[in-house]
């Protein structure tokens, strides 16, 4: 390296420096040294304040080229570079050199981002969104003995003391950029396993889900049962009702419960597939569902976007080929139960 150093230098003398940093780097990483001592290292070799910043914690390590904590307030980034771990930004690094920036703090930052970033991996956890689905499976299942979902939780990231929410979740876009959504600025991971994706979070907005997404949502705490409560919600969820917190389902929860023979065998839950089989299930099923959404004709025409008599005349129809009185509070209760429970049957 020193030899190549002076040959470059020859060439270009700002070669030689960048050569001597990039060194400099490889040194540090070969002594697996932590990110405190990063950015101690590289305060020196910088002569000015260094910061190196973790998005998942929010945690900001600045450190003066003496080598200790920065005391004076932070002043604006003179340069700043990325942390990059499995194609996503987990953090940044910076300078606040007073002045110009030095011909060399492109590289000096680079490097420094890329030292952060293996760090982070070795020393964890990694910050990344996208997890490893065994380690996800191993945290979720009830069949985990609870030292090895002890051991998961803290390898995906979540401390022993921090309630952990489970998502479940279908859609085309991609999980990581859901969980980023959902939860900004606290822990959260994801992973596909099998046909369902599974976000872990210790909060979740739930008006932040993008359009095109389903999904239950479990209540904090126990990740097993959690997981099961998600998955329970993700079955009543509905083009109506995209996003279902399992807490809201209340009693509602008791029909996933039902075998599904017994399921399908209710006449009522029959007529409603026979509704669905029919060449105007679409706008029959848009319909009812409207209805025993809102409880209301004239609240339902306002979400068809249709005159509320025109609503009537269809409920009046459907009434009959359900044989229920939708006009009656008990007629409602019935129609809306065999809804949810016909699609229960496709989960």
């Amino acid at each position: 390296m020193e030899a190549l150093a002076v040959r470059l230098s020859g060439l270009d003398p700002h070669v030689e420096g960048a050569i001597r940093v990039v060194a400099f780097y490889d040194t540090l990483m070969r002594r697996r040294v932590d990110l405190q001592a990063l950015a101690r290292a590289s305060a020196g070799l910088a002569e000015c304040v260094t910061g190196v910043l973790l998005h998942g914690t929010g945690r900001a390590i600045r450190v003066s080229p003496e080598g200790t904590a920065a005391s004076a307030p932070p002043s604006p980034a003179s340069s700043t570079t990325p942390i990059t771990l499995d194609e996503e930004e987990i953090g940044t690094v910076w300078l606040e050199r007073p002045g110009p920036p030095n011909p060399l703090d492109d590289v000096l930052l680079d490097r420094l981002a890329i030292a952060a970033a293996a760090a982070v991996e070795r020393y964890g956890p990694a910050r990344t969104t996208m997890a490893d689905p065994a380690l996800v499976e191993l945290a979720i299942s009830c069949d985990s003995e609870e030292a090895a979902r002890a051991r998961a939780l803290r390898l995906l990231g979540f401390a022993a003391d921090l309630p952990v929410r489970v998502v479940a979740v279908r859609s085309r876009l991609p999980l990581d950029r859901i969980g980023a959504l959902i939860c900004p600025s606290r822990p959260v991971k994801a992973a596909p396993l099998a046909d369902v994706g599974v976000i872990l979070a210790t909060t979740v907005d739930q008006s932040a889900f993008p359009a095109g997404v389903r999904a239950g949502v479990g209540t904090a705490g126990s990740p097993e049962r959690s997981w099961r409560e998600a998955r329970t919600a993700l079955r009543f969820a509905t083009p109506g009702r995209p996003v279902v917190p399992h807490e809201g389902l209340g009693a509602l929860a008791l029909l996933a419960q039902v075998s599904h023979d017994a399921v399908r065998d209710n006449a009522d839950v029959a007529a409603i597939a026979r509704l669905a089989a029919g060449a105007a299930d679409a706008a029959d099923l848009e319909t009812l569902d409207a209805y025993c959404s809102t409880g209301s004709l004239r609240r339902a025409a306002d979400l068809l976007h249709l005159h509320h008599s025109s609503v009537a005349r269809r409920l009046e129809q459907l009434g009959k080929s359900l044989d229920i009185d939708l006009t009656e509070p008990t007629g409602l209760l019935r129609a809306r139960l065999a809804l949810t429970a016909w699609r229960l049957l496709d989960g």
